[in-house]
């Protein structure tokens, strides 16, 4: 039985509520960070919000990472924690599995149907497996850090400042990528090189400010790719990389726990953020059929000029 995308997103976002509720209760095995309960002291408007600000800033490009530790923050809420944005994570997963579901289907069968008929300059196959190949760097990259690199990439990297740091670095990356892309190659001219050199454009998103849209929508720009076609191939890579990503979490959170937070919380958290992000979604693309991306370029200056202002003047610190 193939399903609706309204019973799709329908059935995501009750399995991401009731794996919210699922993991909610369950005790700390080992000693948690203590950022990683902060949720416990959140409302059911602050995670409303809270979801929010994850459903928008997860696919327009100026970065989930950035905004959720620094609203937050800025809000004098405290950081909610990995645990938390892990949770209401599931909500974007399933407005972009519930968005493109019908795209992806289609790239799936035709790439299949392909691989039967030994067509494999089919414009399916190609996309398909480029997507594939595409998701490689940032599932390497992100398993070495984790391994090896994670006490200094939390001590470092997620800092305000060097989050503060990124967003400008990647707005003039996207400045140049807005004023030197030739934005004439439509849909039906991908294939697996453009996979290729997207993945490893998608992998700077590693580094937090940095935005994995906004670091995909500026690699594809540089490919000469049209805004709209460099967006929705950005969406389409990122289905991989924002699912694994969700479950890696939520394997440490089953670890670790997440705290008291409280259940109706996490749902609300939750629900949110699937709503916003199929927004997000939906007026990203109408609007780059027709616009620049000057907006978020100089949205992301400011932004990062803002931190590191509020940093200097010790309104944040810096942690």
């Amino acid at each position: 039985m193939v399903l609706s995308k309204r019973q799709l997103f329908v059935l995501l976002t009750a399995t991401s509520t009731v794996i919210s509720v699922a993991v909610s209760p369950i005790p700390a095995l080992s000693q948690t960070d203590a950022t990683a309960n902060v949720a416990s002291g959140m409302n059911v408007w602050q995670a409303i919000f809270l979801g929010f600000v994850q459903g928008a800033t997860e696919f327009l490009p100026i970065s989930s990472t950035a905004h959720l530790k620094a609203v937050p923050v800025m809000l004098g809420w405290g950081d909610p924690g990995v645990a938390f944005t892990a949770v209401i994570q599931l909500g974007s997963i399933a407005a972009i599995l519930w968005y493109f579901w019908g795209l992806l289907m289609e790239v799936i069968k035709g790439a299949t149907s392909a691989i039967a008929r030994s067509d494999y300059q089919d414009n399916n196959f190609r996309i398909a497996l480029g997507i594939a190949i595409g998701t490689l760097p940032i599932v390497f990259l992100g398993l070495l850090i984790k391994s090896f690199f994670s006490q200094f990439y939390d001590a470092n990297l997620r800092s305000m400042g060097a989050i503060a740091i990124a967003s400008i670095f990647m707005s003039l990356l996207m400045g140049l990528a807005e004023k030197m892309g030739q934005r004439k190659r439509g849909f039906d001219t991908l294939g697996m090189n453009d996979g290729i050199l997207m993945g490893f454009a998608q992998a700077l998103a590693l580094v937090p400010g940095s935005s994995r849209s906004g670091s995909t929508l500026t690699g594809g720009l540089f490919m000469g790719l049209e805004r709209e076609t460099a967006a929705r191939f950005s969406f389409l890579l990122g289905i991989p990389a924002i699912t694994l990503s969700g479950l890696v979490e939520l394997k440490d959170l089953l670890s670790t726990g997440i705290g008291d937070a409280g259940i109706v919380t996490l749902i609300a958290g939750v629900i949110s953020s699937a709503i916003f992000s199929y927004l997000a979604i939906d007026w990203l693309l109408r609007f780059l059929q027709t616009r620049s991306i000057w907006v978020f370029v100089w949205y992301r200056l400011i932004f990062g000029v803002v931190i590191l202002g509020a940093i200097g003047t010790q309104l944040i610190g810096n942690s």
